[in-house]
């Protein structure tokens, strides 16, 4: 009985897979609004009717999508962490924002699903939420590893953070843990820096302006480390 389900389950899991990698070539073609339940179906060869009892709705495979690219993502940035030096807080933050860019040039759909123009008519459950910070916990690691060893000195050309932020800031902190507001939103600073740059490269603005796409974005990081404090 215990084979039999285990066998069953197997059989669920390379359907389920199969399903994901359809509906990942549909958002290459169709982008995530054309993302069709049907049309999986018709692709597998599978009757539409069956394909509800893996995915009931198109939302629910949407966050399925979601869900794999940001743990695709998160894990990219993990490995690119795990590979520097711990105490090499400046080559960790560039290590990490080239696994962010490499792993969206080579999966731009499924960067676009999850940070391009919202799909309307959809809202990501909270089921999206742990694979989603998977990469801004590595982030916030190395910031407040970085302020527990002393290492991080923000050079004084910001002003402070707002008062009326201070709210926000300690919701920030659960990731970038006993680190104070100011480090706070230089954080928030670098880590919409990282993602601007990389959508620029990705979804055109940079075409017929920036040919040294890699050079300018090593450039900006560095940059941005800097205004972090991170040492040199």
């Amino acid at each position: 009985m215990n084979a039999s389900r285990t066998a069953r389950e197997r059989v669920r899991a390379e359907l389920i897979r199969e399903i994901t990698d359809i509906a990942r070539r549909q958002l290459a073609t169709e982008g995530a609004v054309g993302l069709s339940l049907r049309a999986v179906a018709r692709e597998m060869g599978m009757v539409s009717s069956a394909i509800y009892r893996y995915f009931p709705s198109r939302d629910d495979l949407l966050t399925a999508l979601i869900i794999d690219g940001y743990n695709a993502l998160g894990e990219a940035v993990e490995h690119a962490d795990a590979a520097c030096a711990r105490d090499d807080f400046a080559g960790r933050w560039l290590a990490v924002c080239r696994a962010v860019r490499t792993w969206a040039l080579a999966h731009p759909h499924e960067y676009a699903l999850l940070y391009g123009s919202p799909v309307p008519g959809y809202a990501a459950p909270q089921d999206t939420v742990a694979a989603a910070v998977r990469d801004t916990a590595v982030y916030g690691r190395i910031v407040a590893e970085a302020h527990r060893a002393g290492r991080l000195t923000p050079p004084p050309i910001c002003p402070p953070p707002p008062a009326i932020m201070a709210e926000d800031a300690e919701v920030v902190r659960s990731l970038i843990p006993d680190v104070p507001d100011d480090v706070v939103t230089r954080a928030i600073v670098a880590w919409t820096g990282l993602f601007g740059m990389v959508s620029f490269e990705l979804f055109g603005q940079f075409n017929n302006t920036i040919t040294h796409r890699a050079e300018l974005f090593d450039h900006n990081m560095t940059c941005l480390a800097r205004l972090l404090g991170l040492p040199e």
